[in-house]
């Protein structure tokens, strides 16, 4: 029996340089299916041209869907009064520099996208089940996380949103954060993706690093220009978030 080969990627958040890498790195794999998992846009330098390399991988067959780009407050809860007036800013730069026809592609995805692998129901979601901004942090109560794992009969859950990869096997189901492929947070400055294997009844998942050259990122991030960027670059340059 021949394996069934995924690769997951996410969490891009307008760094071209690092998803240029990363489709060079899969495309030396030649998996049999391509997930992207949402938020491509904001945070980045380059939004316009990580979203259109997005929609090169879609029209090849990617599936795609949307992240927690539009909804920022929500995805970031530790800003009790709402996010910062430089999360705000960059977002509307971010949609500035899209245009109108980019922003209504991005709208128009969906929230969640299901493959069959076989007899394996592999699940697509930005946070986790039904949710955009409802992750699988790693100290999540573990009663939240089986919560959480309920709300779909995939076997295989590929997500990101939190921006930390990692793979929890939990015999009945499987989580698969493919971390982020442009902005990680793991103190690890490369660009983290995922490729899952599926073979009969077994399931097997792997953690992908792929170097991209971070320092033009951050400097791209830094002659930007808009209030925070100095915090930015210094994450896309580190690997760790810079606040």
């Amino acid at each position: 029996m021949t394996a069934i080969r995924v690769a997951v990627l996410t969490d891009l958040h307008g760094n071209s340089l690092a998803l240029d890498a990363v489709r060079a790195a899969i495309r030396k794999e030649r998996p049999d299916a391509i997930l992207v998992g949402g938020d491509l846009a904001l945070n980045g330098p380059d939004p316009a041209g990580t979203v259109d390399g997005v929609r090169e991988l879609e029209a090849e067959g990617a599936l795609v869907i949307a992240g927690a780009d539009f909804d920022f407050s929500a995805a970031f809860p530790w800003f009790s009064d709402g996010a910062p007036e430089s999360y705000r800013i960059a977002a509307e730069w971010a949609h500035d520099t899209l245009g109108t026809e980019r922003v209504e592609w991005l709208r128009r995805l969906p929230a969640e996208r299901r493959i069959w692998c076989e007899e394996t129901l592999v699940l697509l979601t930005h946070a986790s089940p039904g949710s955009q901004t409802a992750g699988f942090d790693a100290v999540l109560d573990p009663t939240v996380v089986v919560e959480r794992l309920a709300r779909t009969d995939a076997r295989v859950i590929c997500c990101g949103h939190t921006h930390i990869p990692e793979i929890r096997d939990f015999g009945w189901k499987m989580i698969v954060n493919a971390g982020s492929a442009g902005y990680v947070l793991d103190g690890e400055p490369t660009a983290s993706w995922a490729m899952v294997e599926v073979e009969g009844d077994q399931v097997r998942a792997e953690i992908r690093r792929t170097p991209f050259d971070e320092l033009a990122a951050a400097d791209a991030i830094s002659a930007r220009g808009l209030p925070g960027d100095v915090y930015r670059a210094a994450t896309v340059r580190t690997g760790k978030l810079v606040r």
